[in-house]
C-alpha cells in the first residue's frame, strides 16, 4: 500500500506547523517541511529565505525552491510513501504556486510545471489550507520575519488571494479551515476534513 501524502499550506502565522505535527501524530505520519528538510534543502534555505542582503531574481527564487523540493521528495517523501508511510508536510507545491505563481508574478502554470518536474509527477493527495484573519496572523507573529516574511503588504496580499484561487479551482485537492480558533479546535477541524477526504 502506498502512504498518502497530505499538505498544509497557508500565508504567514496561519499555524501550519503546529497543525502538521498534530496531525502527523494522528495519523503516525512522517512529519517533514519546506524549504530544508534535507542536508541540500537547508542550504539553499538560508540562501532563500536567510540572506536578506542577497539579490535573488524571482526566477532564481523559484528554480531553487524547486531544486529544495527535488532533494525532499527524492530523500524524504517518495521513499515513505513507497514503504506504504504516510506523509505530513508542512509546505509543497501550493506554496510554490501561491508565493512564487501569484506573488511574483511568474504565473501558476510555468511555476506548476517546474514543481511538477521536480518532483517527478508527485502531488499531494490533499491540500489542507489554513486561513486565519490578518488581525490573528499579526498577533501570532513574534520575530521580523526571514526575507520572503518581510516582503510588503501586496505581495502577501497575492499571496493569500493566490492560495485561495487555487482552493477555488481545484476543491477536489484543498480543504480549507479556519485556523483562528484554539489549536485542539482546528486539530479536529483538520483531522474530520482528512478523514473524510482520503479515509486515513
Amino acid at each position: 500500500m502506498t502512504g498518502r501524502l497530505i499538505a498544509f499550506e497557508g500565508g504567514e502565522a496561519v499555524g501550519k506547523s503546529t497543525q502538521a505535527k498534530l496531525l502527523a501524530e494522528r495519523l503516525g505520519a512522517k512529519l517533514t517541511f519546506e524549504p530544508g528538510a534535507t542536508d541540500s534543502g537547508a542550504q539553499i534555505r538560508s540562501l532563500v529565505l536567510d540572506s536578506p542582503e542577497l539579490a535573488l531574481s524571482s526566477h532564481a527564487e523559484a528554480l531553487l525552491m524547486a531544486a529544495d523540493r527535488a532533494q525532499h521528495v527524492a530523500e524524504v517523501i517518495r521513499p515513505a510513501l513507497d514503504a506504504g508511510i504516510h506523509v505530513v508536510t508542512d509546505r509543497f507545491i501550493g506554496s510554490s504556486l501561491a508565493y512564487q505563481g501569484f506573488g511574483r508574478h511568474l504565473g501558476v502554470d510555468d511555476v506548476l510545471t517546474l514543481s511538477l518536474f521536480a518532483t517527478g509527477g508527485l502531488q499531494s493527495d490533499l491540500n489542507v489550507l489554513l486561513v486565519v484573519s490578518e488581525e490573528v496572523a499579526r498577533s501570532r507573529r513574534s520575530s521580523p520575519g526571514d526575507r520572503i516574511e518581510a516582503e510588503d503588504a501586496d505581495f502577501h496580499q497575492r499571496v493569500l488571494d493566490g492560495f485561495r484561487t487555487l482552493a477555488e479551482q481545484n476543491p477536489d485537492q484543498w480543504v480549507v479551515v479556519d485556523g483562528s480558533g484554539p489549536v485542539g479546535e482546528v486539530a479536529e477541524a483538520v483531522y474530520a476534513a482528512v478523514r473524510d477526504r482520503l479515509g486515513v
